[in-house]
């Protein structure tokens, strides 16, 4: 596993990013990838280098705690989840990293969406949709993740990646992110509004 966090700027167009589109729509794609790398630093890979790129144990002891509780509702999370066109478990062991960095990453994402509002205008909605620039930014992550996946494909992903398959990346943080579940006002209970949300960041 590399872990050493990148983004190539070949990727800074489309679908990821174009400055002639909505800032939404930036901050949903491109900001949600770069969430996920910076989360990258604090995952279960990260969080074991220091500052300067050395092997060393540098969290207090109830923060190490903290995260290793944290870090398992995440684990445990996504190994309770069954892929029904295979009928597969995913591994939330192999994928704990990257599913780390997916929930922090859209997090960060949307906070600094949300912070770009504050020093902008509320940009308009695009034209013949009904969502919301809020829900836009939402929509505009979850297209990172489109993909059409053989059968025989998804099987050997879940056996071998450190990434869960793509839907799981998009549906699992978004249920568990209170973000969400408020710009699509999802009750309290419903499926991507559940009461109990993994959080690790």
């Amino acid at each position: 596993m590399n872990i050493i966090s990148e983004i190539p700027p070949g990727i800074l167009n489309q679908p990821f990013f174009d400055s002639d589109r909505p800032k939404y729509m930036n901050y949903g794609a491109m900001g949600y990838v770069i969430g996920h790398e910076i989360i990258h630093g604090f995952d279960d890979m990260g969080k074991q280098y220091d500052k300067d790129g050395n092997l060393f144990d540098w969290w207090e002891p109830a923060s190490n705690k903290s995260f290793h509780e944290k870090a398992q509702c995440i684990v445990q999370q996504y190994a309770n989840l069954t892929n029904e066109k295979i009928n597969m478990t995913l591994n939330g062991i192999n994928t704990q990293g990257e599913n780390i960095a997916d929930n922090g990453g859209i997090k960060l994402a949307y906070i600094a969406y949300q912070k770009w509002l504050q020093r902008n205008k509320v940009e308009p909605q695009l034209p013949g949709l009904k969502f919301t620039p809020q829900q836009l930014f939402w929509i505009a992550a979850a297209s990172n993740w489109c993909s059409k996946v053989r059968p025989e494909m998804e099987k050997l992903a879940i056996m071998n990646d450190f990434h869960s398959p793509n839907y799981y990346r998009v549906i699992v943080p978004f249920i568990n992110s209170g973000y969400f579940a408020k710009d699509f006002n999802c009750p309290l209970g419903s499926k991507m509004n559940p009461k109990y949300k993994c959080r690790v960041w």
